[in-house]
C-alpha cells in the first residue's frame, strides 16, 4: 500500500518531536484546527528516512488526521433525517428531524438537531458546541417543559431521545479527544480498509473503553464501528452506508444503523436533502434561541 510505504519512511523520533510540539500548541493556545491538521500532515509526509518504521500509534494517528482533513472545508450544511427506532421484536417507530452544522476552524463544529414529528416531541432540539480537547457543550430543549436542559459531561453516555445513539455519538469527533492504534488492513464489503482503534481520553465520562473503526483506504470514509463498554464487552455496532459526494470532494453517508448487541434494539438514521454552504452563521446556533425553534 502506497500509504503504508510512505509511513514506513518516517523517522520516529522526528515525528514524535513534531507531534509533541504541535500537541502543546494545539492544547495551550487557540490554534485553528485546519492549521493543526496541516502541521501534523506535514510532519507525516516530510523528511522521509528509509529504514525507520513507524509505530502502530503513529500510523493510527496518521489515518485519523487524513480522514479529518478530507472531511473538512465544507463551511456548513443542512440535511433532513428520518430516525427509525426498532425494538428487539422488530416493531418500529419513526421521527422526522432537521439538522444544521457549522464548521468552526477555531474549535469544534457546531450542530443543531430539531425534531419535527411525532407531535408529542415536535420542537425538541439538541444544540452541540464541539471542542478540540475539552468536553462538548450540549443543550437539549424540551418543549413540553418549556426549558433548556444542559447535558452534563457525566451524562454524555446516556441515550439520546430513546435511541441507541448516545449524546457523545452526536458530539464532535475531534482528533485530540482520542488516542489511536493501527491494527491491520482488511477487506470489508469490497472496500480495502484500515482498521484502527480509538481510545477516548475522557475515560471518566465516556461510555466506551474503545472504538474500532474500518476506514477505506481510497477516500478515508468510515464504514463500520464497534463500540466496547467500560467492561470491555462489545456494546454496539454501527454500519455506515450509501456514501455520496458533494462539492466534488465531500463525502456524506445517507444511512447509519446503530445496533445494540446487548439489548437487541437498533436505531437507523436515513439522511437526505444535503445542502452545503448555505450562509449559516453563529447566530443560527445561539443557545438562547432554542426555545424559538420550529
Amino acid at each position: 500500500m502506497r500509504h503504508l510505504l510512505i509511513l514506513n519512511r518516517i523517522n520516529r523520533n522526528f515525528l514524535n518531536a513534531w507531534k509533541n510540539c504541535f500537541t502543546i500548541l494545539f492544547t495551550s493556545i487557540k490554534m485553528p484546527k485546519i492549521i493543526y491538521v496541516a502541521l501534523i500532515a506535514l510532519a507525516l509526509h516530510s523528511f522521509p528516512l528509509p529504514g525507520h518504521a513507524t509505530s502502530a500509534q503513529e500510523m493510527g494517528l496518521a489515518i485519523a488526521v487524513e480522514a479529518d482533513r478530507r472531511a473538512s472545508d465544507f463551511t456548513d450544511y443542512t440535511a433532513d433525517m428520518v430516525m427509525i427506532l426498532r425494538n428487539r421484536d422488530g416493531q418500529e417507530s419513526r421521527r422526522s428531524i432537521r439538522t444544521l452544522t457549522l464548521e468552526n476552524i477555531e474549535d469544534g463544529d457546531k450542530s443543531l438537531t430539531i425534531f419535527d414529528s411525532p407531535r408529542d416531541i415536535r420542537g425538541t432540539a439538541l444544540l452541540t458546541y464541539g471542542h478540540k480537547i475539552e468536553d462538548d457543550d450540549q443543550w437539549l430543549y424540551l418543549p413540553a417543559l418549556k426549558r433548556v436542559k444542559r447535558i452534563s459531561s457525566s451524562n454524555k453516555s446516556g441515550s439520546f431521545m430513546g435511541s441507541e445513539f448516545a449524546y457523545e455519538d452526536l458530539g464532535s469527533k475531534e482528533i485530540g479527544k482520542y488516542s489511536y492504534t493501527f491494527l491491520r488492513e482488511e477487506l470489508l464489503e469490497g472496500q480495502n480498509c484500515f482498521v484502527i482503534e480509538m481510545y477516548p481520553k475522557d475515560v471518566k465520562n465516556s461510555g466506551y473503553s474503545r472504538i474500532v473503526s474500518w476506514v477505506d483506504q481510497k477516500e478515508y470514509r468510515t464504514y463500520r464501528q464497534l463500540f466496547y463498554d467500560k467492561k470491555k464487552s462489545l456494546l454496539k455496532k454501527l454500519q455506515i452506508k450509501d456514501y455520496r459526494q458533494y462539492l466534488g470532494f465531500i463525502w456524506r453517508a445517507h444511512q447509519l444503523e446503530m445496533e445494540n448487541i446487548q439489548n437487541g434494539k437498533a436505531t437507523v438514521l436515513i439522511l437526505s436533502n444535503f445542502k452545503f454552504r448555505n450562509g449559516l452563521s453563529e447566530k443560527d446556533f445561539d443557545k438562547n434561541s432554542l426555545k424559538r425553534m420550529r
